[in-house]
């Protein structure tokens, strides 16, 4: 196992757990948000703005694939590409997958609170991003859950998910 791939909402904490993850295991890291910025020169939300998702999706899938040959790293997903086409089975395939599982009121409460532009939470209340965030997110945990490790976010103990992933590489 040389790849690492973190899953899971918006605001769960992806992209500052694959830091300290691969600060621990002395890795690189990447984000696939970010790797998409550089490769299409457009921030993620811009691109939503003027562009539709379905094209997003593909791009992001595209960016996803380009990992394969990555090693000793830590790749954050964007909180919709475990979602689509075979991206989870794809990831499952090619490294070891990690739900990064939040609460959807911590997930708000972050989300409001991030400097970080969320396309799909723009323009909505705190009351309407409650209710969609609980909604969408529910409909995305079929696929989060196919991850081979499950972690809590809130308060992420990296010791902990150092110890589940090395379970993990032992019984591949």
């Amino acid at each position: 196992m040389n790849r690492i791939y973190l899953v899971g909402y918006m605001g769960a904490g992806k992209t500052s757990a694959a830091k300290r993850l691969a600060s621990r295991l002395n890795w690189k890291v990447v984000d696939t948000d970010d790797l998409f910025e550089e490769k299409y020169r457009i921030s993620v939300d811009d691109f939503f703005q003027k562009y539709d998702e379905p094209l997003y999706r593909k791009l992001e899938s595209e960016i996803l694939k380009s990992t394969e040959n990555l090693e000793d790293t830590v790749i954050s997903t964007g909180g919709g590409t475990a979602c689509y086409f075979d991206n989870m089975d794809w990831m499952n395939l090619h490294g070891l997958t990690v739900f990064m599982r939040i609460s959807p009121a911590a997930a708000v409460d972050r989300v409001l609170h991030s400097h970080h532009k969320r396309p799909l939470t723009r323009g909505k209340s705190e009351a309407e991003l409650m209710e969609y965030v609980t909604w969408h997110y529910a409909s995305r945990m079929p696929f989060y859950e196919q991850a081979r490790i499950t972690v809590k976010s809130e308060n992420l103990d990296i010791e902990h998910l150092l110890q589940l992933i090395y379970e993990a590489d032992k019984s591949m």
